[in-house]
């Protein structure tokens, strides 16, 4: 055998400088994760190293959850218990696309009074701020992390509510929003993810949980539309009842 000439790389293999440019890295950093067994060891090829698909794909899923604020620790526990990377990533993408608010956006304070029809105010500015709906940058404009919630308030604002009820209200909304988000996400916790987790979390069966999560997801994003909308007209009814002066058997319901 000793005079076969070695194997060639495969065409979907890289070496190290390759892969660390691939995935948006330095080299000095693939070599550490490797370290870490973040990846495992690449097919050599006399000295050197060939990394494939699946190394690209969980050297990008260990990008993405130091870029969402997970330490190295953390992401380590989480690969450890993880498929090849392909899945990995698959899982990982399905969880948080659906739920990743668009581009941020980056604006000037005027170009905001301009988009809300208000006069510019430090004060209001100060409040978004504060809110976590705005950031200050270095140039002294706006980031707006989530520019559909701003998008949302601004048309309120355009339909009369006045300011300082928006602000008292949305600290009550966050906070409705963060429980109702812990039930859905214990309701999979405790019935899929539990039962995939009991049997070990074997590699077959990562391709349902990834089919469950896209399922679940706009699921339980159309109970929560529908649900809201029930007790929304509910609590539209017993305020018009009570604006009125009439008790609900004096007034049509919308049924």
């Amino acid at each position: 055998m000793g005079g076969q000439p070695p194997a060639e790389p495969a065409s979907e293999e890289y070496t190290v400088d390759q892969l660390a440019a691939k995935v948006g890295m330095t080299v000095r950093n693939v070599r550490a994760y490797a370290g870490r067994g973040l990846i495992p060891p690449p097919r050599l090829v006399g000295r050197t190293g060939y990394y494939g698909p699946d190394h690209v794909a969980r050297l990008t899923l260990v990008r993405e959850l130091l870029g969402k604020g997970y330490t190295l620790s953390a992401v380590e526990r989480m690969m450890s218990e993880l498929p090849d990377g392909a899945l990995a990533l698959g899982v990982f993408e399905t969880l948080v696309s659906p739920w990743t608010p668009a581009e941020p956006e980056v604006i000037t304070e005027q170009q905001l009074a301009d988009r809300a029809g208000i006069p510019h105010d430090p004060a209001t500015i100060a409040k978004l701020i504060e809110l976590g709906i705005a950031e200050r940058v270095d140039d002294g404009r706006l980031r707006i992390p989530n520019p559909d919630l701003l998008r949302t308030g601004l048309e309120v604002i355009k339909l009369g509510v006045p300011l300082d009820a928006i602000f008292e209200m949305l600290p009550k909304l966050f906070e409705q929003a963060d429980q109702v988000a812990k039930i859905y996400v214990e309701l999979f916790r405790n019935t899929v993810w539990r039962q995939f987790a009991d049997a070990g979390l074997p590699a077959e069966g990562w391709p349902e949980i990834q089919r469950t999560l896209e399922n679940i997801i706009p699921l339980a994003g159309q109970a929560l539309v529908a649900a809201f909308r029930e007790s929304m007209g509910r609590e539209i009814e017993t305020a018009a009842y009570e604006e009125l002066g009439l008790p609900p058997d004096e007034f049509s319901s919308t049924g």
